[in-house]
């Protein structure tokens, strides 16, 4: 699946800068109608490191309305979480209606890093598939628009991107010798990840790649997604109660 992406895909700063300012007034008029109808709403962001999530959802989010959303980061669980079922931790964060929630990272640690490094028993992380999908089907039989991208960029450009990082005194933190490891299993995620976007695509949960070696491309291609997505999801809600 991956090995068809067009990774070169890109447009100028111009065109950027004309196309972001609509896409975002259309975002923001869209969550207001979301909210007001009571549409809940979950954004997932996986990819590589360095692919660019975290600018984006900072450039996504700069222009919503701050009461409306939640974003959550997410890491390892905590201690008290590990004695609790593994999806335990995401319920938790799942929106109230009309509200959004945003994933930098999320259950999908579970069939990628968790698998990778070995944290978690395969028959577990095999089981895993069937639990993000019935999760996922659990949200969008209760009404929930689900919008999960994938941000893809190949060995050469992480490793580019890692040593840029490390060359400015204020970015090399971003750097750890973890993502250095991960860089190098590359050929043992990519394995991992088109597993994982065969085993999860669904009709109530799609993937969407994004390209993201260009970062104009990539915001551009990151706010058409959710808008589309919000737009269908508005649309069907309307027709139900027509």
């Amino acid at each position: 699946m991956l090995e068809k992406v067009d990774l070169t895909r890109a447009i100028s700063k111009e065109e950027y800068k004309t196309r972001l300012p609509a896409l975002q007034a259309s975002l923001y008029d869209l969550q207001l109608r979301t909210s007001e109808a009571g549409l809940p709403s979950v954004i997932v962001f996986e990819g590589w490191e360095a692919a660019g999530k975290g600018t984006c959802i900072n450039v996504l989010t700069s222009r919503l309305e701050p009461r409306a959303f939640k974003l959550h980061v997410i890491q390892e669980p905590r201690t008290h979480e590990l004695h609790m079922p593994w999806l335990y931790r995401f319920w938790q964060r799942i929106p109230n209606y009309g509200h959004m929630a945003i994933f930098d990272r999320s259950w999908y640690r579970r069939v990628l890093d968790e698998r990778v490094e070995k944290i978690t028993p395969a028959s577990e992380w095999q089981k895993a598939y069937r639990d993000i999908t019935d999760f996922e089907r659990t949200l969008a039989d209760d009404g929930y628009a689900m919008v999960k991208l994938f941000f893809h960029i190949g060995k050469k450009e992480q490793k580019q991107r890692f040593k840029k990082l490390e060359s400015h005194p204020l970015t090399r933190w971003q750097v750890q010798q973890a993502d250095w490891k991960r860089h190098k299993e590359y050929a043992k995620y990519l394995v991992a990840v088109e597993e994982m976007l065969e085993r999860t695509e669904s009709e109530w949960g799609p993937w969407t790649i994004v390209e993201a070696t260009d970062r104009y491309w990539t915001r551009i291609a990151v706010f058409e997604a959710i808008i589309r997505a919000l737009k269908a999801a508005a649309e069907k809600r309307a027709a139900r109660k027509a």
